[in-house]
């Protein structure tokens, strides 16, 4: 086609220059668009395919979570980082938190003291008004005909009493965190809500891995280019074999080698030209990212305590804090207590127990989800996983970031054997099928 569009005859120079470049620069958009292919888009995009919604509850489940297809009838795609949220996080927890440490260490970290003292602070500001309000609206007739400095002695022991109540809540909290708290669907229903923070823990830790991938597309596919040309005039196999096959090799094998190449081999290997994963020499490096991560977006006090107050175990969270502050309301009356019960009568007074439990109950979503205390406590929770994650062996660390999208790259090895197969047809399209004879 060159020949007779442009005069130029094919020669083996002109082979040189072109199938190697053609190579490479597939390589390149190989491993460019596998590296999109891992994280975008963020939601599926695709199109509906007629009868695809009424086949999809057949399909084999496999079929069914790959990327490509949606529930809903559409065929398209979505990266295969958001599209495995779910699993992603689970291995996260299963191969990583986990093996930081248990929930009752990441609380311990948090330091339980310095949560009653917050929690305390927090309740001395509104625990005044709280009791003002719950006995004007219950029992306004006897507040009002309660002498002031009576009045003001409830109030004083209510607020001396509070950091015992809260030193004791917290301590209860610690012992019973394994059962209040399910961090793994906690952090599952986290990163699902917010895939873009999967993508930032791979694409902000991994950036220097990833931009290598990118560029070794390259790297590796020109040099091949070199290795077809030696095929087509060695073994005088037609160009119409040579070129789309060995496209279809490149395209797999340069994203199989650059994948390989950032996670394995997880120990330092003499025979491999590049020693160790290039993912695991910065170990260090990543561990500080994901421990900064972590504590700054997902293991925090405000989502745990939203967790503890809001998740599928909120009930037993309640059932902890009513048991602890219901004693409260006796605590504060002191020796006043027989006389006020027998005024308000066992069921009014009971009434009264449990309208101030629930509404110091208030206090603690918004003492847990102070950003100041959040910001500071999360500097030891950070501390603390890298820490920990500095320890991990090298196999463990690999399985904690590749884990999740190993069962995915088939795809991505798919993708560049049929970039390779129309880059192969591409050449063949523009130079023609005729092998050169001549090198100039």
């Amino acid at each position: 086609m060159l020949e007779s569009a442009f005069g130029v005859h094919p020669t083996i120079l002109l082979e040189l220059l072109t199938i190697p470049l053609f190579t490479g620069v597939i390589g390149y958009i190989t491993n460019w668009t596998g590296i999109l292919m891992l994280f975008r888009p963020i939601a599926f995009h695709g199109f509906r395919l007629p009868g695809l919604k009424a086949l999809f509850p057949y399909l084999p489940k496999r079929i069914q979570i790959l990327p490509l297809l949606s529930y809903d009838g559409r065929l398209g795609w979505q990266g295969i980082v958001p599209s495995r949220a779910d699993k992603m996080a689970s291995i996260a927890v299963d191969k990583g938190l986990s093996k930081l440490g248990s929930v009752s260490d990441f609380y311990r970290e948090l330091d339980p003291e310095k949560l009653a003292e917050h929690l305390t602070r927090v309740a001395d500001a509104q625990i005044r008004d709280i009791v003002e309000e719950i006995l004007r609206r219950e029992h306004p007739q006897l507040w009002f005909n309660l002498p002031a400095q009576v009045r003001e002695k409830v109030h004083e022991r209510v607020k001396q009493q509070l950091p015992d109540i809260l030193h004791e809540l917290t301590l209860e909290l610690g012992e019973n965190i394994d059962q209040l708290l399910d961090v793994k669907q906690m952090v599952i229903r986290y990163f699902q809500a917010r895939p873009q923070l999967l993508n930032q823990l791979f694409q902000v830790l991994g950036a220097k891995e990833l931009r290598f991938m990118q560029n070794f597309g390259f790297y590796f596919g020109a040099p091949m280019g070199v290795v077809l040309v030696g095929i087509l005039h060695l073994t005088g196999w037609s160009s119409l074999v040579v070129l789309p096959i060995g496209g279809i090799v490149i395209g797999w094998v340069v994203n199989w080698v650059g994948l390989n190449m950032i996670f394995a081999p997880a120990y330092p290997k003499w025979w491999c030209p590049w020693r160790q994963g290039l993912l695991i020499k910065r170990q260090n490096e990543i561990t500080d990212g994901y421990a900064e991560l972590v504590s700054t977006q997902v293991i925090t006090l405000a989502n745990i305590g939203d967790e503890l107050l809001n998740g599928p175990r909120s009930d037993r969270t309640m059932q902890m804090l009513e048991d602890t502050l219901r004693p409260a309301a006796d605590r504060a009356l002191g020796p006043a207590r027989p006389a006020v019960k027998f005024m308000l009568g066992s069921r009014d007074y009971d009434t009264l127990q449990n309208t101030f439990t629930s509404e110091a109950m208030a206090i603690a979503p918004i003492a847990f989800a102070d950003p100041d205390f959040n910001q500071q406590q999360g500097k030891q929770v950070n501390e603390y996983i890298a820490k920990q994650m500095s320890a991990l062996s090298p196999p463990d660390f690999v399985d904690m970031l590749r884990a999740a999208i190993k069962q995915d790259e088939w795809l991505l090895f798919v993708h560049g054997g049929v970039l390779g197969l129309i880059a192969g047809y591409a050449h063949i399209l523009v130079f023609g099928t005729g092998v050169a004879t001549t090198w100039l």
